[in-house]
């Protein structure tokens, strides 16, 4: 497990946290953030009487924090417990502390949202809309993303008509399809971006999601054809479909000199675009 030791900052505090690279999570010291949230001045001792209140009232919470080892503050690592990012945001509605009621009203608040798309999924498109507005993205490049949106549900039912049904194996035949295309895996290309939870696609820049969008729409199209009937057969559509779109990427570079895949990301970019107007 590849870790990147980190310290965030909450309310002028430092809590510990580390990057699990395989699994792509943050993991936060429950330590940490409970001294922060509680303002207790035995952080350790109050996640000592939570633990044991939360066990009592049948919770799985705690089965659910592992522990790693951290730099404590003379500079030893010792085993902390620790949470990933779902636990933490569970864990916080168990801290009856003024400063953690609004992390509990946003999280009232993004459940509600949740409730409502379902009953109108529209309402999930004009939020995603808005919200990449927001982050300064161009509305040429939204509307592409939402068209890549739109493919990418077309080839998930299809992978499910197929008998395709577990997230990892969706992970790894998106995998095969990335590779194909753009020559690296999924995590290679994350790493050329210098991105960790990030989404690959909302780092892409146009001809990248067009690329992408013709890789998956062209393994939509192939298993369509084909009628894949096990996962090995459905391995080898996602590599021919990704290979249309690698076959144009090699095509486009041969005729601009220039690479299709980039490095950069979309605050690089967007940095660049702001220094250039400058």
């Amino acid at each position: 497990m590849k870790k990147i030791n980190k310290f965030a900052l909450f309310e002028g505090k430092e809590i510990r946290r580390y990057w699990d690279d395989e699994k792509e999570l943050w993991y936060f010291s429950v330590v940490d953030v409970v001294g922060v949230l509680s303002d207790s001045d035995n952080p350790r001792n109050y996640w000592k009487v939570l633990k044991s209140r939360l066990k009592q009232e049948g919770s799985k919470l705690v089965t659910k924090c592992n522990q790693l080892k951290m730099p404590s503050a003379d500079g030893k690592y010792y085993l902390t417990d620790v949470a990933d990012t779902e636990t933490m945001l569970r864990l916080i509605q168990s801290i009856p502390s003024s400063n953690a009621e609004p992390f509990k009203l946003w999280l009232a608040r993004v459940g509600y949202e949740r409730l409502e798309e379902t009953a109108d999924p529209e309402l999930a498109i004009h939020r995603a809309l808005k919200t990449y507005l927001q982050k300064g993205y161009s509305s040429e490049w939204i509307n592409q993303r939402l068209k890549s949106i739109e493919i990418r549900k077309a080839l998930t039912d299809e992978w499910e008509k197929r008998g395709v049904k577990d997230g990892v194996a969706f992970a790894i035949l998106t995998n095969e399809i990335t590779e194909a295309w753009a020559g690296l895996t999924t995590k290679q290309y994350k790493n050329l971006k210098n991105l960790k939870k990030e989404n690959l696609r909302d780092n892409m820049t146009n001809l990248e999601l067009v690329l992408n969008m013709l890789a998956e729409t062209a393994t939509t199209e192939i298993s369509e054809k084909r009628e894949p009937r096990d996962f090995d057969e459905n391995k080898q559509v996602a590599r021919e479909g990704g290979t249309v779109a690698g076959n144009a990427r090699k095509e486009i570079e041969a005729k601009t000199g220039k690479r299709a895949i980039s490095g950069e990301n979309f605050f690089s970019m967007k940095s660049k675009k702001i220094l250039k107007e400058k």
